[in-house]
């Protein structure tokens, strides 16, 4: 590991003018995947900024009945929130699902969205890899790519975005809120993540040195009747194989709107339009739910070994919607029972 310096961030632009004046600087929160990838050479910053004491450590609710949540705030934190496992259980459950306790009581939610990449080529430093280092070459493009990309992958890079939280997030329209050298903006979590395209090192549209301040959720009353589902290889301690995050509002029999979003796909958590514009106005059916998931995977690009998230994507779709659909006792309003990750 290399030797760094350690700054105490004291107020959040104090902290964007120390790591945009330092090349090699990293923001230092929860640390569950920064120091991770330091231990393994990965990351070799020269400078940590701590931002785990900047007062961004509140939830809130917001004048038009979102809510507001601070990058500072533990995923554990949030996951419990009353008013999330009432309004947003799709994002308690990705929570619940995304970590053990002890990872989720040190992560943040700022952490949480810019974690990077669990390709193992990407973890590996004796290996060719283009996010890690931008011309070296695609590793995983031709070796083991089970666990990568189907959707949106360009040849410089197939990797997958390891985030459940931001699955949820990225169904629920949330915007985020950064601070960058240039002054205060909002994304949103639609257009945060970029696909890898020609440089997949670039993996956000922030400026360098931009630090994530929070993140809103706007008022979307039938989120109540939402939930996440996730394919693994174990019950514990695996990052998703596929994932589906959901909310729908019906109006009777039939499909008044639909949020979808899937992880494990792509380079970033993938908002799934083309499914929901199928569904609007369609009876909720099994079958128009399952017609609707192969609209928005007609476009998938399987590599050698991972064809098989295809067929996961559309079953996981078709499961959760019915579930969904169907009233299930845990459909609306409630998080499910922790499980690991």
């Amino acid at each position: 590991m290399r030797t760094f310096r350690y700054e105490r961030g004291t107020d959040p632009g104090q902290a964007v003018t120390l790591v945009a004046g330092e090349p090699d600087a990293a923001y230092l929160g929860g640390g569950t995947n920064l120091v991770d990838l330091m231990k393994l050479g990965v990351a070799r910053p020269r400078l940590l900024v701590d931002v785990t004491r900047l007062p961004l450590d509140s939830v809130e609710p917001l004048p038009d009945g979102g809510l507001r949540i601070g990058a500072t705030v533990r995923n554990s934190d949030l996951a419990a929130h009353p008013t999330v496992r009432r309004d947003y259980p799709v994002l308690a459950r990705a929570l619940l699902a995304g970590a053990s306790g002890q990872l989720r009581n040190m992560a943040t939610v700022g952490g949480n969205l810019l974690q990077r990449t669990r390709c193992y080529y990407f973890q590996d430093v004796s290996r060719p890899c283009n996010k890690r280092e931008p011309g070296a070459g695609c590793s995983a493009l031709d070796g083991q790519n089970r666990d990568l990309a189907i959707l949106g992958w360009s040849p410089q890079c197939v990797a997958t975005h390891p985030s459940d939280m931001a699955v949820a997030l990225t169904a629920l329209d949330a915007v985020v809120e950064v601070l960058e050298p240039t002054g205060a903006r909002e994304i949103p979590l639609t257009g945060f993540h970029r696909l890898p395209g020609e440089r997949p090192d670039q993996e956000t549209t922030m400026e360098p040195g931009g630090l994530v301040t929070a993140v809103r959720i706007p008022a979307l009353p039938y989120a109540r009747r939402s939930t996440y589902r996730k394919a693994r290889d174990r019950a514990s301690f695996a990052f998703a194989a596929g994932s589906v995050a959901a909310a729908i509002d019906l109006d009777g029999p039939l499909v008044r709107e639909v949020r979808l979003g899937y992880g494990a796909v792509a380079h970033r958590p993938w908002r799934a339009r083309l499914a929901e514009e199928a569904l609007r106005g369609q009876p909720a059916t099994e079958e128009n739910f399952r017609l609707a998931a192969d609209e928005e995977l007609a476009a998938a690009r399987p590599l050698a070994h991972n064809a098989f998230k295809i067929p996961l994507i559309r079953n996981l779709t078709v499961r959760t919607l019915v579930e969904l659909t169907e009233g299930s006792e845990q459909a609306e309003g409630s998080a499910a029972p922790e499980r690991g990750r």
